[in-house]
């Protein structure tokens, strides 16, 4: 990313904070580099370096003397460290001005993918007298808002997925129809097939999970691991992916199917429940918008969650209601939390969640996964919704 920093001083200055310290040691935190601008693989840093970006007055770094040149292509002053005493006194230079700053710090690690400061840096620094906060917000805005390309780039992207998952449902009811044998790693292959006729990639290839298999929210099927999807199942299709172009960002997508005419009342019962639990987000979101209201990630979880507590599966309600949408598939922005962690993270106009509840049995599992673009006006969903459990027989 290319650094504003302009803007992140606004965004200090709207959050009452004195700057924004940015912080690596040999890799440990990719946050940082990103936002400094390291592209992936370039500059070697094997020394600690900081760069603080002040709420006002320019920018300024702390490097070892034997990497001097790897913040060059930042603004502002540097200043060279070597022995450790020097690199005390050049850190407490640095942060003179500071009461408050913000860093890749999460409290009590609330939020892991924003923990990458070491607890050792969070003490030198709050010995220099410097309150630390967390840099979650701040990074949401310069890593997690799309601008319009990335937000074609997932419409794309959805587009692909849904033909994906529709093209690997008829493929399940015509090997149905035939009677003819085929497994969930059959359907995958595949899936992964068309993913390269659609152009995308993905961290890895779709999910495809029968019966028994579809209550482990992690299963994926491999060479070592599958089985035959048979007659009367319920089969979970869950695929995500970019277009293969840069700054492209993720899709993300979990539909139902069953293996025969007429979906049981027990599942269609248990679908009904986590579709409206899903249907109860958007609304939510989509009122906070348009009202202006400011909703943090975990108020989505807990509204979902209660729907499904009243319905008796809270406790089959095993993971957040949703994450960030980015560049990776769970990206940097605020996830939809009230299980996993307590996400306080303010949804920002911009980003891109999922909604995906699920329930999970010993004998089979659902889940209902759609896409949710914040906007500054109102909230859209980004593909269909699925209604009910979609009949393969």
């Amino acid at each position: 990313m290319s650094l504003d920093v302009d803007a992140v001083q606004r965004a200090l200055r709207d959050d009452g904070l004195d700057g924004w310290l940015l912080y690596d040691f040999h890799g440990s935190n990719p946050i940082a580099r990103r936002v400094a601008g390291f592209a992936a693989g370039a500059k070697i840093t094997t020394r600690r370096w900081y760069y603080l970006i002040p709420a006002d007055g320019p920018p300024r770094g702390l490097v070892h003397a034997i990497e001097a040149d790897r913040l060059d292509h930042l603004p502002g002053s540097k200043t060279r460290y070597a022995a450790h005493d020097t690199l005390d006194a050049g850190l407490r230079e640095l942060l003179a001005n500071c009461a408050t700053v913000a860093m890749e710090y999460s409290p009590r690690c609330a939020i892991p993918y924003v923990s990458r400061v070491d607890a050792g840096t969070i003490d030198a620094v709050r010995t220099l007298g410097v309150d630390v906060r967390s840099s979650g917000d701040l990074i949401q805005r310069f890593e997690a808002v799309w601008d319009a390309d990335a937000l074609a780039s997932h419409h794309a992207a959805a587009a692909s997925l849904h033909a994906i998952k529709d093209r690997a449902f008829d493929f399940v009811s015509r090997h149905r129809r035939d009677d003819r044998p085929l497994t969930e790693l059959d359907v995958q292959e595949a899936m992964a097939g068309w993913f390269d006729e659609e152009g995308l990639v993905s961290d890895s290839r779709p999910v495809v999970a029968a019966q028994e298999n579809a209550g482990d929210p992690h299963y994926l099927p491999t060479p070592a691991r599958h089985r035959r999807i048979g007659a009367g199942e319920v089969l979970l299709l869950d695929l995500w992916g970019k277009k293969a172009t840069p700054g492209a960002v993720y899709a993300d997508i979990t539909w139902m199917g069953y293996t025969g005419a007429a979906v049981p009342t027990r599942y269609a019962d248990a679908f009904r429940v986590i579709r409206d639990g899903r249907d109860a987000a958007v609304d939510l979101v989509r009122r906070a918008v348009e009202d202006g209201r400011e909703l943090r990630g975990w108020e989505v979880d807990r509204t979902v969650r209660d729907r499904v507590d009243a319905a008796g599966l809270g406790h089959r309600f095993v993971h957040r209601t949703g994450h960030n949408l980015g560049r990776e598939v769970h990206g940097n922005g605020a996830h939809l939390d009230d299980f996993e962690t307590h996400d306080e993270r303010r949804l920002l106009p911009g980003t891109g969640v999922t909604i995906e509840p699920g329930v999970y049995f010993e004998d089979f599992g659902l889940r209902t996964e759609i896409n949710l673009y914040i906007g500054s006006e109102t909230a859209t969903v980004t593909g269909p919704r699925q209604e009910e459990i979609r009949s393969l027989g």
